[in-house]
C-alpha cells in the first residue's frame, strides 16, 4: 500500500508529547513510521519513540538543551505543548504557549528545515478572533528574541490573570503562524495552525472551572454534545502535517463540530471577541477573581 501520509523515516519533534493531543500525535506519528523525539517536561512512554528528551518550554536553556539531542535535519514539527493558566503565573504560561515557538522556529526550524517540511502549531478556538487584535499581538511577535519576548509582556503579565495570558498567547501563535507560512514559503516549508474546541484532556477540569462548567464547555463544541477526545483531535493534526496536505499552507483548521458554523450563521452568539491586553479590563478581571477565592 501506497505510504500517502509519508511520514515514514521522516524526523519528527512533537512537543507536549507525554499526554493528551501530544501523545496522541505521537502515537499516530510512531505507527506511520516516523521517527519522533518527544519534548516534555514529564516522561514521554509512548512505545517506539527516537527519544525522549526532558524539557521545560517556558525556559529558553531548556529549549538550547534540548535541540542540541535533535538531529540537525528535521522534517516536521509539532508546537502541541500548552498551559491553561489555571496552575501557573502569566509569563511561564504565555512562554509555553506562544514565546517558545517563535523561538524554537526562527532560532531552530528555519536552519534544520528544508524543502518538503512542514509545522504544525496548535493554538485554540480560544484565538480564533486574532485577525481582530493584531494592534495587541505585532509588538510581541516583533519583539526580538525569547528574552525580548519576554520584555514585551512584563507590564501586562504584572496585573493580568494568567488565564488571560493563554488566550493571549494563542492569538499571537496563530497571527505568527499566518507570517510563517508566508515566510517559509520561500524554503517550500507549510505551516499550519489548527484550532481545537473543548477536549477531554488532562487539563479537562481546568478549562471546565474557566468556562463555568461542565455543560458550558461542552457547549463551545456546537451540536456534538460532549468534548472531543485527544485522538480525534490528533487526526487533524497528524493529517495537516502530512504529505496529505501538500497544497495547504497557512491556515487556521478550527476543529470545532459545528460550533464555527453555528456562530456564522448567526444561531449561537459567540463571546470569545475580548481584548486579552486592555490594562483596565485585566485590572477588573483581576480584582474579581481576587474577591472569588
Amino acid at each position: 500500500m501506497k505510504d500517502y501520509f509519508g511520514y515514514k523515516d521522516k524526523i519528527c519533534v512533537v512537543t507536549g508529547a507525554s499526554s493528551g493531543m501530544g501523545k496522541a500525535v505521537t502515537e499516530m506519528l510512531v505507527d506511520l513510521g516516523a521517527r519522533v523525539y518527544a519534548l516534555d517536561l514529564n516522561k514521554c512512554d509512548v512505545s517506539g519513540i527516537e527519544k525522549y528528551i526532558e524539557c521545560n518550554l517556558s525556559l529558553k536553556d531548556n529549549i538550547d538543551k534540548a535541540f542540541k539531542e535533535i538531529p540537525d535535519h528535521i522534517d516536521c514539527f509539532f508546537g502541541v505543548a500548552g498551559l491553561s493558566g489555571a496552575k501557573t503565573d502569566y509569563i511561564t504560561t504565555f512562554n509555553c504557549d506562544f514565546t517558545a515557538n517563535k523561538y524554537i522556529t526562527l532560532e531552530y526550524l528555519y536552519e534544520r528545515m528544508s524543502k518538503g517540511g512542514s509545522i504544525t502549531y496548535v493554538t485554540s478556538t480560544a484565538g480564533k478572533y486574532w485577525q481582530n487584535y493584531m494592534k495587541e499581538q505585532t509588538p510581541v511577535i516583533r519583539a526580538l528574541g525569547f528574552e525580548g519576548t519576554v520584555d514585551s509582556i512584563k507590564k501586562i503579565a504584572s496585573v493580568a490573570p494568567a488565564s488571560f495570558a493563554y488566550i493571549f498567547a494563542k492569538r499571537c501563535l496563530s497571527q505568527f503562524s499566518c507570517e510563517q507560512a508566508i515566510e517559509l514559503s520561500q524554503k517550500g516549508i507549510r505551516v499550519n495552525n489548527v484550532m481545537p474546541g473543548a477536549t477531554d484532556t488532562g487539563m479537562k477540569d481546568e478549562f471546565q472551572n474557566m468556562a463555568g462548567g461542565e455543560e458550558n464547555l461542552k457547549a463551545s463544541n456546537g451540536l456534538a454534545g460532549r468534548l472531543a477526545t485527544s485522538e480525534e483531535m490528533g487526526y487533524s493534526i497528524v493529517f495537516i502535517g502530512s504529505d496529505m496536505a501538500s497544497f495547504i499552507s497557512g491556515i487556521d483548521l478550527i476543529v470545532d463540530d459545528t460550533n464555527t458554523s453555528l456562530v456564522t450563521l448567526g444561531r449561537k452568539k459567540d463571546v470569545g471577541k475580548v481584548p486579552a491586553t486592555n490594562m483596565f479590563l485585566l485590572k477588573m478581571a483581576a480584582k474579581m477573581m481576587n474577591k472569588n477565592k
